[in-house]
């Protein structure tokens, strides 16, 4: 049984990542998004050391909270200045997203609501679980390893360095 601090802490840490997240996403100055963004990364590392995974913990705060976000901010100071507002969303964009977001919340919540008794499911076959096996099947090559979309995002990234510092470049 779980202790009712264990339980506060993650209600918090939940408020923190939603409040942070829609933050992310409406403010218009960028460097503040990226720095919002650092707390939702930083507050899910913290759910994962709750749920005593020290290593992907680390893994999240060394990676993303370390690597993506100082990627990130050195590609927003090469292609433009830091201190400028972004411009208005155009009345139809601003629909155009919000329906978006909504469809994501839909297929989110169908996903979550049909398949929730898959992890209890999981924990009483008997199949021992642990970290080496997660990430073997993660990074496997097998039918249902995801070896190739994780290397696909690492070139992603890499050409959007190399895209940044040539726009950089040109100015």
């Amino acid at each position: 049984m779980e202790s009712v601090g264990n339980i506060i802490l993650f209600f918090i840490v939940a408020i923190v990542i939603i409040v942070f997240s829609v933050l992310t996403v409406t403010t218009r100055k960028i460097l503040r998004s990226a720095t919002y963004l650092l707390f939702v990364l930083f507050a899910t590392a913290i759910i994962y050391f709750q749920m005593d995974y020290q290593f992907l913990g680390a893994v999240q705060i060394a990676v993303y909270a370390g690597g993506i976000l100082v990627l990130f901010v050195f590609a927003i100071m090469l292609t433009q200045q830091p201190g400028k507002n972004a411009e208005a969303l155009a009345s139809h964009r601003r629909w155009l997203g919000l329906t978006a977001a909504l469809a994501g919340v839909a297929v989110t919540g169908y996903g979550l609501f049909s398949y929730a008794d898959f992890g209890e499911r999981l924990l009483s076959s008997g199949i021992d679980i642990n970290m080496e096996k997660i990430g073997q099947f993660l990074l496997s090559t097998d039918k249902y390893g995801y070896l190739l979309p994780f290397e696909a995002i690492s070139v992603l990234l890499l050409a959007c360095i190399i895209g940044g510092v040539v726009i950089a470049r040109r100015r």
